[in-house]
């Protein structure tokens, strides 16, 4: 016989409690019932203020218990879109600091297409995870001011890593980390102009916010410095632009702009392409730095080329590891019953990296 739906109930009220949090699939499980049931009963609990609901999971309203943060479960999870070398070390910074603090960190990729990273945070919380990183690729500003419903809608405390929403946006008051890339425009411009540089290319991608800070902070900067003239930008690569799978008229050929401008310096986003166009540039019988000094900017792989590329360096790894501070923060606060405080919006200054690519003008 069926037990009465009261004592079911509460059955997984004091489940939930002592769990801190259990997945639906599982109480239906345990319980011998449907997962519909199961749901229908965490919707009538959470309407009384028993728990919480969340995707695909029943939450505790008490404090969380030490061993679901300590191992076991999915404490937090981290999502980064597929492909993105510049967010590995990130990661590894992540992981050691949530090792460190004794908490769990998975890793969720995020694939390419429309809706892949609300998909993955998705899969996650039904995983168990009880706070989130998340680094939106947010090719598009269009893609980011869509993604504001839901991600304002998670009931979990969440971290953006190297994105900072625009002040007018519904999730401005997340917390968030970011390298501080307008410093980094700053560095080189001031590296390469000290170095007597005046014409001076940006070759930029063009699909995240991380690139669009860039080239914004490139135009402004070359105009306050009165560096206008013979300082145009193109894109770094034909795939660089918000639609990978289109060729970008945007992307030509950077020898080619450097004879038209008489540019002298070229400051590359990122270093990836950076190799690739040094080496364009060394087939068109342009040396580096010898005609043409080069930075490039992420500094991921830029010591690696047929010349070590002076570089623009975020702190990579610091930034998974303030992320997971600040995440940390939220959540011990939330288990303790403690304000854990206002938002906090983190920039981290990056460094030059100074080898072989850049010299005195001629």
């Amino acid at each position: 016989m069926r037990e009465p739906a009261e004592k079911r109930q509460r059955r997984i009220a004091e489940s939930v409690r002592e769990r801190g949090m259990a997945r639906i699939t599982d109480l239906a499980d345990e319980l011998g019932v449907s997962v519909v049931t199961v749901r229908r009963d965490v919707e009538e609990l959470a309407r009384r203020g028993e728990l919480r609901r969340g995707h695909g999971v029943a939450r505790s309203l008490r404090p969380v218990p030490e061993r679901t943060a300590a191992g076991g479960g999915e404490a937090i999870a981290m999502v980064v879109p597929e492909s993105n070398t510049y967010l590995t070390e990130a990661v590894q910074g992540a992981r050691e600091a949530a090792q460190r603090a004794g908490v769990r960190l998975a890793l969720h990729i995020a694939a390419g297409h429309p809706g892949a990273e609300r998909d993955a945070v998705r899969q996650a919380l039904e995983a168990g995870a009880r706070g989130l990183l998340l680094s939106p690729h947010w090719r598009t500003r269009e893609a980011e001011t869509a993604d504001q419903s839901w991600l304002s809608a998670l009931d979990v405390p969440t971290v953006l890593v190297e994105r900072r929403p625009e002040r007018t946006s519904a999730i401005y008051g997340v917390d968030c980390v970011r390298t501080d890339h307008a410093y980094g425009v700053h560095l080189a411009l001031g590296h390469l102009v000290a170095l007597g540089h005046r014409r001076i290319v940006l070759a930029a991608r063009d699909d995240s916010p991380t690139a669009r800070v860039i080239r914004t902070q490139f135009a402004e900067q070359t105009a306050a410095r009165g560096l206008v003239e013979g300082c145009r930008t193109i894109l770094s690569s034909p795939t660089a632009g918000p639609d990978p799978r289109l060729a970008d008229p945007r992307a030509v050929d950077l020898a080619q702009v450097i004879g038209e401008t008489g540019a002298t310096a070229v400051l590359i986003h990122g270093d990836m392409d950076a190799l690739v166009l040094l080496q364009g540039l060394q087939t068109a019988g342009i040396s580096v730095p010898g005609h043409c000094s080069v930075v490039a900017y992420n500094d991921v792989v830029a010591d690696l080329g047929p010349v070590p590329l002076t570089a623009v360096a975020p702190a990579k790894a610091e930034l998974g590891r303030t992320g997971v501070d600040l995440l940390l923060r939220r959540l011990t606060g939330d288990r303790d019953g403690l304000r854990p405080g206002p938002p906090r919006h983190v920039e981290l200054l990056p460094d030059l990296v100074i080898r072989q690519s850049t010299a005195k003008k001629v």
